[in-house]
């Protein structure tokens, strides 16, 4: 994590799977070109199985990749093209050393119009530079919780974007006795 303090950030219950495809879904069209942007870099954090992996793989299929999405846990780097926009997704929890992403190349790949997703950023020490955003994952009673917090003002823009719409639409309360 970056020792600046984020711009902005926006807490969200996500309650099921759903809440997390929806998340990506309303995330994706600022990165692939719709609602403008293109590229980002997004840093993922949170336990083992705390839904990193199928929060990535639900905004890389939002923003139109097709086919098989593979974790990058053995790989470190799973790329993927659409058009003319690349995904880099990466995983740093292998490396045992902070230094290590920067041995395998991985610096070439933080390009502005690239979408860069980044799981366990936090093994490459602070030699990352800020994330756009940054959405950690925590277990929560029911489903999971997402702490969402921009670092540049092309993350706040998003940030700012995802609340107004989220207090335009938000989810439906559960009915008593279904918590």
């Amino acid at each position: 994590m970056s020792s600046t303090p984020p711009l902005a950030t926006l807490a969200l219950h996500l309650p099921d799977e759903a809440a997390t495809d929806a998340l990506a879904q309303q995330l994706a069209p600022f990165l692939d070109g719709r609602e403008g942007n293109v590229g980002g870099h997004i840093h993922l954090r949170g336990d083992l199985g705390a839904g990193k992996t199928a929060f990535s793989r639900a905004l890389l299929r939002a923003s139109g990749i097709k086919g098989r999405i593979k974790s990058p846990s053995y790989a470190l780097l799973e790329s993927y093209k659409v058009s003319n926009l690349y995904f880099y997704h990466l995983d740093f929890y292998r490396f045992s050393d902070s230094r290590e992403w920067l041995d395998a190349g991985f610096r070439d790949l933080l390009r502005d119009d690239a979408v860069v997703l980044i799981e366990w950023p936090e093994r490459a020490g602070g030699l990352l530079p800020p994330p756009d955003l940054q959405i950690a994952l925590v277990y929560a009673d029911q489903g999971r919780n997402a702490d969402l917090s921009a670092f540049t003002a092309r993350g706040q823009k998003w940030l700012n974007a995802m609340a107004i719409r989220q207090a335009a639409h938000p989810r439906p309360a559960q009915p008593p006795g279904d918590a």
